[in-house]
């Protein structure tokens, strides 16, 4: 079955019970045995749900994997998988992460001795650290949050490989319709499901998928042992919002795209960024290990950050928040919101100024988002597209 169909029927298939075409919400924390140690497959929800298992299944098939196991959020999946290693351990890093990403490995792994080091692996000079220092897990995003590098999965999987390191993707922006990182020869494709999965903004999730049994079984007794589980309603809501993400994610691409192209070359922008815009210095990269360049756009304006501050909260239709991927537009200031837990040194030495901007770019009408993006960039005087001579 192609994708389109596997995402409304691979794991959602009727209730044997009932017959019911949407299999229910299992809202219970326990289940009943018929003897000790006797069940139906199910004893108690922390440690699995028939809600959780239609959904691992679904986003197995849809990510290449033989298994997946689901979370409470992107962060508890994070968590699930930091949890298996040891102090000494390192981790080698993409030098751009997700603000929590950084804040996790910082403030909370760090005091247990799991050591990390980050790399620029957008630069295929700096793949030969992986073989000098034998990391425990390279941890990747492509594309990265906010900057959209694009890095090459499967060249840095081939150099993980010569030394048996395992090799993560966050990812979480492209989602599986546009990138399937296990194909690429990664390990562990990891998401928060929040995200474009679930493609609504109305529940928390998260997922880490695999091909290797051995990590499935760590991912098992991390969300028992450790409490990561979701909640059954919340893996609904996911299950049911999953089911349209190819035509959602098109539609994103489509509009983010025709942004991107708009806002390059505006008087008030210094540079704009897609996976998928010629202006991209990845650009090939990108079209040769993802079919789409998803629904995120990243810019620099040409502002200070009082006049760029004025701008994100000036939208109508753009909502001034954090997360993406939802049917709505988000705009975000990394700076001050989802990446304000890194030091502002390690943030410019990225790349993350204050006069960059996130936009997450849903699938309303493209002409009213243009003329959204236009309105308040002249009313906080910055040049809108529409006056360029």
């Amino acid at each position: 079955m192609k994708f389109e169909t596997r995402a409304i029927h691979v794991g959602q298939e009727p209730d044997l019970e009932t017959g019911a075409v949407i299999p229910p919400i299992y809202a219970t924390s326990t289940f009943a045995q018929s003897r000790p140690g006797e069940t139906r497959g199910y004893d108690y929800t922390r440690s699995g749900n028939p809600n959780f298992t239609r959904l691992g299944a679904t986003l197995a098939s849809l990510e290449s994997g033989t298994h997946a196991t689901v979370f409470g959020n992107g962060m508890a999946a994070i968590t699930a998988v930091l949890s298996t290693f040891s102090s000494g351990d390192l981790v080698l890093a993409e030098e751009n992460v997700y603000g929590c990403t950084f804040r996790i490995f910082a403030r909370v792994f760090d005091k247990f001795g799991l050591r990390v080091r980050y790399v620029d692996f957008a630069d295929p000079a700096q793949y030969r650290t992986i073989v000098e220092e034998r990391p425990a897990l390279v941890w990747l995003e492509s594309p990265t949050n906010p900057m959209l590098k694009i890095l090459d999965i499967a060249a840095i999987s081939a150099e993980a490989s010569k030394v048996g390191a395992p090799v993560l993707v966050d990812n979480t922006f492209a989602s599986p319709f546009f990138q399937r990182p296990l194909e690429l020869g990664a390990t562990l494709s990891l998401s928060s499901t929040t995200k474009y999965v679930n493609g609504h903004s109305d529940c928390l999730g998260g997922v880490v998928v695999t091909n290797d049994g051995d990590w499935n079984e760590k991912m098992i007794f991390a969300q028992k042992a450790v409490g990561l589980n979701p909640s059954p309603f919340d893996t609904w809501l996911v299950q049911r919002g999953v089911k349209t993400l190819a035509i959602r994610m098109r539609q994103h691409h489509e509009n983010a795209l025709a942004i991107a192209t708009h806002l390059d070359g505006a008087p008030s922008v210094k540079w704009v960024r897609h996976p998928f815009h010629a202006s991209h210095p990845q650009v090939e990269l990108a079209k040769r290990q993802m079919s789409g360049g998803s629904g995120i756009v990243t810019l620099e304006l040409d502002a200070d950050l009082d006049a760029t501050i004025a701008f994100v909260s000036g939208l109508e239709i753009f909502a001034l928040a954090e997360s993406l991927g939802g049917i709505e537009s988000l705009i975000d200031h990394p700076a001050s919101m989802t990446h304000a837990s890194i030091p502002r040194a390690e943030r410019e030495r990225v790349g993350i100024h204050d006069g960059l901007v996130r936009l997450s770019v849903g699938i309303e009408n493209i002409e009213d988002l243009l003329a959204d993006l236009d309105r308040a960039l002249g009313q906080v005087g910055l040049l809108p597209i529409s006056s360029r001579g």
